[in-house]
């Protein structure tokens, strides 16, 4: 029989606390071949049969602030037979502006913008009656800057870092905690810092006695640090970016079975002091602690402002992951040196016996030095005034135990080094990983070890780099760069159940649109130099606000991130034709016929190819000042035939004929352009032969020329990878339309530049520069940088051949290409429809292809002798 499984609310697994009024309801199917119909069933709404093989159903009711929805479903399967019912549930957040009774709160001080402050710690007694019985709680909450709650002691949810990024200006994120079992459940009387002093629990020894007449009291604690808003951005650490008051807000809602309900906001009753444990807080430089201490709580919180309406972030929560142990040696400058074993980004976590006022400075890097000892150098920016980021804890020790845990910062690293005369035990000290909750859902694997470790070390770098935002790396930076989040989001649409995520960062990039419809290069826009302002709207960067919608939607068919962000694409549409033939200060001549001026753009500076290796094309300071016409007018082409697509998709067929016409007048000047001496196409620059193929840009007999010239171009460079950021992850798709086994000679090189030049090294984690740790100049090069792991879509897409087919539901595109000197390869997809998977063996001169299909779905199974057949559900084998 035929049942639904990961039943999806909005793409997320039982969600509470979303503000789509009309959800969409999402399922698999588990057994039997076909699903025929199927029936969902609510307290408020019976579906019925219907006749259908969808596996997604829109809610058919707008629903209210605080519904929650149980839903149950069932299949009929190919012979119409029920299946038993698989059940989930979803809550609405607060949607109304006027649902929010809670006040902002800030801590009672004046700022000082050059100054930095303790955390506040805010305190509100919670008393219930004792007589009444709960039947849930809900306690909505976000701040301008990093929040921590705790109810009597214990901390409320798994988010970290919350209430998360955004540019707090245009847009907060509220989160929603059931705190229902924390408030049956615990004692009558709780300790809000029970992990901190014990000591605490004598003062609120008063609550305990009013307890016991007929009310219960809880303790709600608080603690807010600057996080984003206010502290650390960008790699100069600039602060107070979105701006300088930290504020908090909470809502904790009580019903009771009797149909009464009690309310707690914030408000000017909060009893707040400065004077706790976390001293010094930042997201980048770290957390200077005094464990001794113990909050006062005695002053009252300050009431203040925020003009932005909360919303949900419809996104999956940032939490704890994978733990590690070190191995601990001693370092050649005597001090304590702990080797992680894998470069991740997150935090530490340590238990230690000790006397108060001992110290412990705690250090974290990704790499040593020449001598064996920790060093920061590859990811700080320093000069007279600041060396950030710092990556350090200073923690003072109070007598006896002392349990810490990082709260509200996040370091990139391997390796720590830990200044103190405290012991340390390897089983007391963990590494967790910190990112975004996604799912893993792309597995590969093949006969190639150092292949394998690169798709590992780019799974690790792309969870060091998912953060709420997509960053360029978890240390230096620590940027929302557009550029790096396009070039990847196919592949971590494969690796990971990644829609809401995008669809937030979608959102993100929204938030800071330009007016003339151009996008940033990174959003949000905390941390960004006034002086890279002018390389918003470069190509490949500024593309993404139209390319991730695109690749969202054809990975998992979401038509709704096309629709909601229609209007903003289609801006920065018009924004883009009308740079063509525009006049710019810093343009260079192009050499073209002035009858084609008006078809190219060689407007707005830009960072070009950007990244080739030095022998390739060195840096020059020139390539910031000036327009890269030829990249420019290229992603010009491929961002109009994307917007082609989404009109099409959405029925603006007038827009889409506008779009079409468009880029067929710049393809034409991207011709001429490339005709030119000076944007010839007879170069050893293998990117400007990649662009143009890939894009499909040239006319047949610049064709011919480019696939001719770029064999030669591996020729002169020993086929080593000499492409740049933006073509890298192009390169293998080209070859393989030439030539497959052109595509496996370029894959399976090791030498520096290639991808598996990097898992040769030792490499953990994808690096910035090829040359990694070992790179001869010492620059400020991350050692956690995901964009060239890009190539991995690629490994799902060609190698072994699984694609979503955008244009038909529930159906795959399987087309495996064994090449190269791999024996055996395969891959494994949790798709949207379904887990599918696809892989390829050579043995005794054949090779045995194994495709296994998953229930309701169907593929065209394209195999390299030509043959093609449409499978149904099932594992079905090959021999060619």
């Amino acid at each position: 029989m035929m049942r639904a499984i990961r039943l999806r609310t909005e793409f997320l697994k039982n969600p509470m606390g979303i503000d789509v009024a009309k959800p969409c309801l999402m399922w698999n199917c588990q057994g039997g071949n076909k699903q025929t119909a199927w029936q969902i069933v609510t307290e408020k709404w019976d579906s019925g049969k219907v006749k259908s093989d969808s596996m997604r159903a829109e809610y058919p009711k707008e629903l209210s602030s605080r519904e929650r929805v149980n839903w149950k479903i069932r299949l009929w399967d190919e012979n119409d037979k029920p299946g038993e019912w698989s059940d989930a549930f979803f809550e609405i957040g607060l949607l109304c502006p006027e649902d929010w009774k809670a006040r902002w709160i800030s801590g009672n001080y004046k700022v000082n913008p050059k100054m930095r402050y303790p955390a506040d710690c805010f305190r509100r007694e919670i008393v219930l009656n004792s007589h009444k019985e709960i039947e849930k709680a809900r306690l909505y909450m976000t701040a301008c800057g990093l929040y921590e709650a705790k109810l009597d002691g214990e901390k409320v949810g798994d988010f970290c870092l919350a209430p998360g990024y955004t540019d707090y200006r245009k847009r907060v994120q509220y989160q929603t905690y059931d705190v229902t079992g924390m408030l049956r459940n615990s004692a009558e009387t709780g300790s809000d810092v029970a992990d901190i002093d014990t000591d605490v629990k004598e003062e609120d020894s008063h609550a305990t006695r009013r307890a016991e007449d007929s009310n219960k009291v809880h303790v709600l604690t608080v603690q807010l640090a600057d996080g984003w808003y206010r502290g650390s951005c960008g790699a100069w650490g600039l602060k107070n970016q979105y701006g300088k008051e930290t504020k908090l807000l909470a809502q904790l809602e009580i019903f009771y079975t009797d149909g009464t309900k009690q309310t707690v906001v914030t408000d000017e009753n909060w009893q707040w002091s400065d004077d706790g444990p976390i001293r010094f807080t930042d997201n980048k430089d770290g957390e200077i602690v005094e464990a001794f201490r113990v909050p006062s709580y005695g002053g009252k919180a300050k009431v203040t402002q925020h003009e932005v309406v909360p919303a949900a972030s419809n996104n999956v929560q940032v939490t704890e992951h994978e733990r590690l142990h070190p191995v601990i040696t001693t370092a050649p400058n005597g001090k304590k040196l702990l080797n992680f074993g894998q470069n991740i980004a997150g935090y530490v976590t340590f238990r230690v016996n000790a006397h108060r006022g001992q110290k412990m400075v705690w250090r974290f890097g990704e790499m040593l030095d020449k001598d064996g000892n920790l060093t920061l150098k590859n990811i700080q920016c320093s000069n007279k005034k600041i060396t950030t980021p710092l990556q350090k804890i200073e923690y003072t020790c109070r007598e006896g135990m002392n349990e810490y845990k990082t709260t509200f910062a996040v370091f990139g690293f391997q390796y720590a080094e830990v200044d103190t005369d405290v012991e340390l035990a390897a089983d007391e000290i963990e590494a967790i990983a910190v990112y975004s909750d996604l799912e893993q859902t792309g597995f590969f694997d093949s006969s190639n070890t150092l292949l394998n470790r690169f798709f590992k070390a780019t799974v690790w770098s792309a969870k060091g780099n998912h953060l709420d935002i997509p960053t360029d790396c978890p240390t230096r930076e620590r940027h929302g760069w557009t550029g790096d989040a396009q070039i990847f989001c196919r592949t971590a649409s494969y690796l990971f159940d990644f829609d809401t995520f995008a669809n937030k960062y979608e959102r993100d990039l929204e938030d800071i649109q330009h007016r003339n419809g151009d996008f940033t290069q990174i959003a949000p826009v905390g941390g960004v130099n006034r002086y890279m302002f002018t390389m918003d709207g470069s190509p490949g960067w500024s593309d993404a606000g139209v390319l991730i919608p695109w690749v969202i939607y054809s990975q998992y068919g979401d038509k709704k991130i096309l629709e909601e962000s229609y209007a903003a694409m289609r801006r920065f549409a018009f924004y883009k034709i009308r740079t063509l033939g525009k006049w710019y200060p810093t343009a260079r001549p192009t050499g073209i016929d002035t009858r084609y001026r008006k078809d190219i753009s060689n407007y707005g500076q830009s960072y070009g190819e950007w990244a080739e290796p030095v022998d390739v094309n060195a840096f020059r300071i020139s390539d910031f000042v000036s327009p890269h016409p030829e990249e420019t007018t290229a992603y010009i082409v491929y961002m109009l035939r994307h917007m082609e697509k989404i009109a099409d998709v959405l029925g603006k067929s007038k827009d889409a004929e506008t779009y079409r016409r468009y880029a067929e007048r710049v393809k034409t000047g991207y011709q001429h352009l490339v005709a030119t001496k000076k944007f010839s196409l007879d170069t050893d620059r293998q990117a400007k032969l990649v662009r143009p193929l890939f894009m499909g840009l040239l006319n047949e007999a610049q064709e011919r020329f480019a696939k001719k010239r770029l064999v030669e171009a591996l020729d002169h460079y020993g086929w080593r990878l000499g492409t740049g950021f933006l073509s890298t992850p192009l390169i293998l798709y080209v070859l393989a339309d030439m030539d497959i086994e052109y595509a496996y000679r370029l894959l399976e090189n090791e030498e520096i530049p290639g991808w598996l030049s990097m898992p040769k090294a030792g490499a953990t984690t994808i690096w910035e520069s090829w040359e990694g740790p070992y790179k001869s100049d010492g620059g400020t090069d991350s050692l956690n940088h995901y964009s060239k792991g890009a190539v991995c879509e690629w490994l799902f897409t060609t190698m072994c051949g699984i694609r979503v087919d955008s244009g038909s539901a529930n159906h795959f595109l399987i087309s495996p290409r064994p090449g190269g000197h791999f024996t055996w390869a395969e891959a494994k997809y949790q798709s949207v429809y379904g887990e599918v998977e696809s892989g390829w063996k050579r043995e005794n001169g054949k090779t045995v292809f194994t495709i296994r299909i998953p229930a309701n779905c169907t593929a065209d199974v394209i195999l390299p002798d030509g043959s093609r057949k449409v499978q149904e559900a099932g594992t079905w084998k090959f021999t060619i």
